[in-house]
């Protein structure tokens, strides 16, 4: 298969010709043998591949916040991620997304679909810690735009809005016209709630990492810059919240299946 990691020739037979490669590749969780870790090796290798093709550069999707001390295997293989970018030889862009929203979206989509179907929604913890969503179609322009440069860069790839994540919630509500409300619940509560609608609907709801980042404000920019991405969380729902929510987003079905 041309796009197989464990096939370095066919891989680089794939990439020839390429200018600019941009990688969105990543597992959101381990299941069976695909571990965070593994992807991390699965992103050198392909690096590998670019350079022995001749790409010029290489634009990098990763997350806020990543750090290679963080406890939290996603952060931490997302840092790992980013050093092997930095050590390719490519030049690069990384760009760094927190949650992303727009069509066929997961997360929002999925809060809309618990939001029109049950009165109350489990908000982990004080609910205040900070999310900063950005349009997906916002992230690929900024992508395109950095593709284009020549030095290397760094940039956190978010939006205008930064609301606590119960006010999130809210604003999802209320846009769906659902008369859910958050409820403020302990983590293990959450995640004990996560677990019994992933059996219902069989798939992964929220991972207890996915849990302890958000609620470390770690889908939130720290760089103190002007967001990149213009478009707003609320402006796009008030368009898009007669689809949102009709149908569950299976993350199992669509990467893992």
């Amino acid at each position: 298969h041309p796009f197989s990691f464990d096939d370095p020739e066919a891989l680089t037979r794939s990439l020839a010709g390429a200018d600019v490669l941009c990688n969105t590749y990543w597992v959101r969780f381990a299941r069976g043998g695909l571990t965070h870790e593994r992807a991390v090796r699965n992103i050198e290798a392909m690096l590998r591949c670019a350079r022995e093709a001749g790409v010029r550069r290489v634009v990098h999707v990763s997350i806020t916040n990543a750090s290679a001390d963080s406890a939290l295997p996603y952060f931490r293989g997302k840092a790992l991620a980013e050093l092997a970018v930095r050590e390719s030889g490519l030049s690069y862009a990384i760009v760094r997304p927190a949650l992303t929203f727009g069509p066929e979206d997961i997360l929002i989509n999925n809060v809309a679909w618990l939001a029109r179907r049950f009165p109350v929604l489990p908000v982990p913890g004080d609910g205040g810690y900070g999310v900063q969503p950005v349009f997906v179609e916002d992230l690929a322009e900024l992508a395109v735009r950095v593709a284009g440069e020549g030095e290397d860069l760094e940039v956190d790839a978010v939006g205008p809005e930064a609301p606590g994540y119960e006010e999130m919630v809210r604003m999802v509500a209320r846009a769906v016209g659902a008369r859910c409300r958050p409820v403020r619940v302990p983590r293990w509560m959450a995640m004990a709630g996560a677990g019994l609608i992933g059996v219902m609907v069989r798939d992964v709801v929220l991972t207890r990492d996915e849990i302890e980042g958000l609620t470390a404000g770690l889908l939130v920019s720290r760089s103190g810059a002007e967001p990149p991405c213009p478009t707003r969380l609320s402006d796009w729902l008030d368009g898009a919240a007669h689809h949102l929510g009709r149908r569950w987003a299976s993350e199992i079905a669509r990467h893992y299946a």
